[in-house]
């Protein structure tokens, strides 16, 4: 439970001091990355067998396309009502459609082709607005409720998973932790167009994200668990490259 909340903290600290240099679609994109997930897959690899880890790959790639519905849920009702409300709905929708996945046992490369196609899907869902790039202004003391507010987030999650039925603990322990906190703290503070900005980064991070865990499901039956690992980041890194040079080919066309 200590590496898990280390690791949201980590995730939720990384993202926000990137907003400040970058701006809120780096951010985002930081924290649609597999930032806290493949540290304890790598965990897992060491402590349990290959199919085991596999099985937990694939459980985690049937949430993916939830994951992409409660961002897009998210940025389409920052356009029209406060944080709260936004958190509610898209944690709604998250929990929904995760339960609807898991409950239709879906074989394994739908699974795998639905987590691949989601955030695309997402992307293409997001609201068309006026999207704020470069730097912004985070004060320290916002930095800290945000740590603070993630950590409270995954601590109740850690809890709740812990009572409850294995499937539902399974999506419990799904929910997209950054990807609700930064967000909630963007709406009040810098509006829903900078709101927007950072979840469709976010939903270009989760291309790196599911594509860690397809390759990962994809190789450990044929290599070494640590070897499969590694290629894992690889592809993941080589995607998030891709997305990046796109979106920068995007901006760079005239309109």
């Amino acid at each position: 439970m200590l590496l898990k909340l280390s690791l949201v903290a980590a995730s939720v600290l990384l993202s926000s001091l990137a907003a400040r240099r970058f701006g809120h679609a780096v951010a985002g994109a930081l924290a649609g990355m597999p930032m806290i997930a493949a540290p304890i897959m790598a965990l897992l690899l060491f402590e349990h067998p290959a199919a085991h880890v596999r099985d937990i790959a694939l459980a985690t790639l049937a949430c993916a396309p939830a994951a992409v519905l409660h961002i897009v849920v998210f940025a389409r009702c920052g356009t029209r009502w406060p944080w709260g409300a936004c958190l509610g709905l898209s944690l709604g929708a998250f929990l929904s459609f995760g339960f609807l996945l898991a409950w239709a046992d879906l074989p394994a490369w739908l699974v795998c082709l639905l987590a691949a196609v989601a955030p695309g899907l997402g992307l293409a869902a997001m609201p068309a607005t006026c999207r704020r790039a470069g730097p912004v202004s985070i004060p320290l003391a916002e930095l800290a409720f945000r740590v603070i507010a993630a950590m409270g987030m995954a601590t109740t999650i850690l809890v709740g998973a812990g009572i409850l039925p294995a499937a539902a603990s399974g999506l419990l322990l799904a929910v997209p932790i950054t990807g609700s906190v930064l967000p909630a703290f963007t709406l009040p503070r810098h509006g829903a167009a900078a709101t927007a900005s950072l979840l469709a980064g976010f939903a270009r991070g989760l291309h790196g994200f599911a594509s860690f865990f397809i390759a990962l499901y994809v190789a450990l039956p044929h290599m070494h668990p640590a070897a499969a690992f590694v290629l894992a980041l690889a592809v993941a890194l080589a995607v998030a490259l891709f997305m990046y040079a796109a979106r920068l080919r995007g901006k760079r066309q005239p309109t």
